[in-house]
């Protein structure tokens, strides 16, 4: 583990460093294809630094981060779009390396009629909070419930695997909850910004449309919506009509969302990408474009009741999940693996508090032994 960490160390010194150039060619590079050529070689090297680690929680954590979600802002910042762009003058290297290397997006400001009176707001200003932040009793009940799930697969042999199944598709819900939060708040404490809430309770979904496009890993839907859906759609319109270019702008959101969970998926197990997780979210995305296609037909005259088509769409989602998204990581014993690294990392956490209370100890014992009295 202290291998681990160490090389932990040195890839986010390394995207770090990277970042900083990223930021400062800006001010010399106007935006477009020369930008754009000048981010490839820091765009390839994203790509290619989770392969210096091997766990499971900092390898596949950190190319979520960096592989995917930072890759895709340095392309629309080569063009001087998405989270690294300003219309009005250029970000500070604080808030660049935040919104590029974390998974956050901006709380939007309330809309307002403009008043000429009051100066412009920059992209960056201070929010006052208000209902996108969940109390802290709502992280509280879901912490446990997650450290229930890791004591219950102690006892997996003793529970019917589709249950245990179940089990891991609640783990990474809960998992990849928690960790864009502690990404938010860490944010939030360093720049005093208000963010948007990675997840707005995916449980509550009333269809999968509802349930991908504003309730679900709001950060990653947030920011397949500029560098895909928007330039498909674009693309499409003068050949297929407005009304339905969403049909492929939304088939190829979905497809080059697998890929990347693909490319996750590899840094976490390093095994052939088997496609099943591209299978899975091009089935959700043909789902997803059928809806709306029947919505624009109907109209919204025939609309199924909430309490049906709710549970229907998390149930379709539990149950692809199970045949198709879950079994690539199981092919590698991605639930033993999580287990032994999370002992091993609560072991470190540990022997470091344990090391460093012996420190202070030696060192208020040298302090004492070596005090000059100030009276005699």
């Amino acid at each position: 583990m202290e291998g681990e960490i160490r090389n932990g160390i040195v890839v986010w010194i390394t995207v770090l460093a990277s970042l900083c150039y990223c930021h400062t060619i800006a001010k010399f590079i106007p935006k477009g294809t020369t930008r754009l050529f000048s981010l490839l070689p820091i765009i390839f090297l994203f790509l290619s630094l989770p392969l210096k680690l091997t766990t499971i929680h900092l390898g596949s954590t950190t190319a979520f981060f960096i592989a995917w979600l930072a890759n895709f802002k340095l392309l629309l910042f080569a063009f001087g779009k998405g989270p690294l762009s300003s219309s009005n003058s250029p970000i500070t290297l604080r808030h660049f390396i935040l919104f590029a290397c974390l998974p956050i997006k901006l709380q939007q400001p309330p809309a307002t009629p403009p008043n000429p009176k009051k100066p412009q707001e920059t992209k960056f200003q201070k929010y006052p909070s208000h209902q996108n932040h969940k109390p802290p009793l709502y992280y509280s009940i879901k912490i446990p419930v997650f450290a229930l799930l890791l004591n219950v697969y102690k006892y997996k042999e003793l529970i019917h695997p589709r249950v245990i199944l179940v089990f891991y598709c609640l783990h990474i819900y809960l998992m990849l909850e928690l960790l864009l939060v502690i990404a938010a708040a860490l944010a939030r404490a360093v720049a005093r910004l208000e963010l948007e809430r990675p997840f707005n309770e995916p449980y509550l979904s009333t269809s999968l449309q509802n349930f991908w496009g504003r309730r679900w890993n709001l950060i990653v839907s947030g920011i397949l919506r500029p560098i895909v859906y928007h330039p498909v759609r674009s693309i499409c319109s003068p050949l297929i009509g407005k009304k339905w270019a969403v049909v492929p702008a939304v088939l190829a959101t979905f497809f080059v969302s697998g890929v990347m969970h693909e490319l996750i998926f590899y840094h976490a197990g390093r095994l052939r990408p088997t496609w099943e997780v591209t299978c899975f979210f091009l089935i959700h995305g043909v789902c997803v474009a059928t809806e709306i296609v029947i919505k624009k037909e109907v109209n919204g005259k025939l609309r199924l009741p909430v309490v049906v088509s709710g549970p229907a769409a998390i149930a379709f989602v539990v149950v692809t999940a199970l045949w198709l998204f879950l079994p690539p990581g199981l092919q590698f014993n991605a639930d033993a693996i999580i287990l032994r690294e999370i002992v091993a990392i609560v072991g470190f956490i540990k022997d470091a508090i344990r090391d460093s209370n012996i420190w202070i100890f030696q060192c208020n014992k040298w302090i004492g032994n070596n005090t000059v009295p100030l009276y005699s």
